[in-house]
């Protein structure tokens, strides 16, 4: 019990650092190109992950360990960033924001095919219901501009899921900060190498918006925020604590539009309202 209660905090921890991830993204996007934004941000975070691990003297992980830790960096340090710092610049953060009510259902999948979870059937019964209103939403929309940026958004949900539970699953062995900390380690040479290929010739232009968006997502979406995720979905099930998904939205519409003036439709609410519905009544029955 102790444990389901630690890691629903941790999770709820992490999930509230996420919340502003793309909005900041969207503002970064202002002032950087996709490429440069992705590799940037691992960059930063890889070298405090690495100056973390040497000052706590983390031993290194076992050989077998080596092949999910690039799964991990693969999902959630290079794919859903970059797939996502795309499709924001063609939609709007509040319209990417609904997007991740997807990420519970990719989140608990993962989670039984990496992590050896066996949700009950109405889990799957209350997470499909979710997931159909998040298609039908964005099939409502039409195939206009956007669209790539839809399916750019569906993409990347899919690739931070695997990411997820990846990383649960090796945080029973390692811990929750190793385990982001020697997967953006993993990265850091190519992360560096492509960043120093891809430095603008100035920076004269970037707002300061642009430069807190990097900020922003380079210390706390790229690395705190995954300290309390991963501990909080080892600490209380992958399928379980992944349903505490389902806020991120509401507190990222929230952002985008406060922070960045973005219209929040009457929809785009009732979507969410009804997506963290159906999956607050699968989190019942995730075990």
């Amino acid at each position: 019990m102790q444990a389901t209660r630690s890691g629903l905090m941790n999770g709820l921890a992490g999930v509230a650092i996420f919340s502003g991830s793309l909005p900041a993204t969207r503002l970064a996007v202002t002032g950087f190109d996709p490429v440069f934004l992705t590799v940037a941000r691992a960059a930063i975070a890889g070298g405090l992950a690495l100056a973390l691990l040497l000052a706590l003297r983390q031993k290194r992980p076992a050989a077998g360990d080596l092949l999910p830790l690039v799964v991990v960096a693969l999902g959630v340090v290079v794919g859903f960033p970059l797939l996502t710092a795309y499709a924001l610049e063609t939609v709007t953060s509040a319209r990417s924001v609904v997007f991740i009510g997807l990420l519970p259902l990719a989140t608990a999948i993962f989670g039984v095919l990496r992590g050896g979870e066996r949700p009950r059937p109405l889990f799957w019964l209350f997470s499909g219901l979710g997931s159909l209103l998040i298609a039908g939403f964005a099939a409502g929309q039409g195939l206009g501009a956007t669209s790539t940026g839809d399916l750019l958004m569906l993409a990347a949900i899919l690739v931070c899921g695997l990411g997820y539970a990846e990383g649960a699953a090796l945080s029973r062995r390692l811990g929750g900060w190793q385990v982001i900390s020697w997967a953006l380690v993993l990265s850091l040479p190519v992360m560096a190498a492509v960043l120093v290929l891809r430095l603008p010739q100035s920076f004269a232009g970037v707002s300061p918006a642009a430069w807190g968006g990097l900020a922003y997502v380079s210390l706390f979406s790229m690395l705190i925020g995954f300290v309390f995720w991963y501990r909080g979905l080892a600490q209380g099930g992958i399928a379980a604590v992944g349903q505490l998904q389902l806020l991120q939205p509401f507190l990222g519409l929230t952002l985008a539009g406060l922070l960045l003036g973005e219209e929040v439709s009457p929809l785009m609410l009732a979507v969410t309202t009804g997506v963290v519905g159906c999956v607050a009544a699968a989190r019942k029955f995730a075990r």
